[in-house]
């Protein structure tokens, strides 16, 4: 048999690697050199409490509109919606839609258009429905929109071009309705207008 003898130092430099070829790939609980487990994805934004609260006084004041556009929540705008067109070729068309830019309406999501569109119908059918008198003014109006729910504060209700008219925000989620009573009467749902409000903004040249 052939011995085969270590110094002390070489010895116990083979002992070590040993001992550390041994060890690898070995994983224990609680060591210092574990692998950090990856973090847990993050909960999904909460809504914004203050938001949560107006639709829920809007849907609580209007159930049937709710009831009606509850399957279009979370929906985002139409690609393209509310943005302006490209500019016209001629010089003069080109200049007119640029001076007339703040006349452009923010775009509404399918979920804002069916609650516009449903409170326009509301207003339609109580001032020209079967059975409805015309308002003879403006207090008249301001009172039929107040019955409806619609509380008409400065400058919602207005006489425009001899016919009666009004405009606002509808009641804690929006957007915009507005009204005339011509001939033939009008209503519609829009998202409100660059510089502000849902009354359509004068000027331009």
């Amino acid at each position: 048999m052939i011995r085969t003898s270590y110094p002390p130092l070489a010895a116990a430099a083979l002992v070590l690697g040993l001992l550390t070829l041994t060890a690898c790939g070995t994983t224990h609980a609680g060591a210092g050199t574990d692998p950090i487990p990856p973090a847990a994805p993050s909960s999904p934004t909460a809504a914004d409490p203050a938001a949560t609260a107006a639709r829920a006084a809007h849907d609580k004041a209007f159930p049937e509109v709710a009831a009606r556009c509850a399957g279009t929540r979370g929906t985002a705008p139409a690609a393209g919606a509310g943005k302006p067109e490209p500019a016209a070729t001629d010089p003069e068309a080109a200049k007119y839609a640029e001076n007339h830019a703040f006349k452009q309406q923010a775009s509404l999501a399918p979920e804002a258009r069916c609650r516009g569109e449903a409170h326009a119908e509301r207003i339609r059918k109580a001032l020209t429905g079967p059975g409805a008198t015309a308002p003879a003014n403006e207090a008249d109006l301001a009172a039929v929109l107040a019955r409806l729910g619609y509380e008409a504060g400065p400058g919602t209700v207005y006489r425009t071009g001899g016919a009666l008219g009004f405009s606002f925000f509808v009641p804690d989620i929006g957007p915009c309705v507005t009204g005339r009573l011509g001939s033939p009467a009008t209503f519609e749902a829009h998202g409100a207008y660059m510089e502000g409000g849902c009354t359509e903004p004068r000027g331009g040249h």
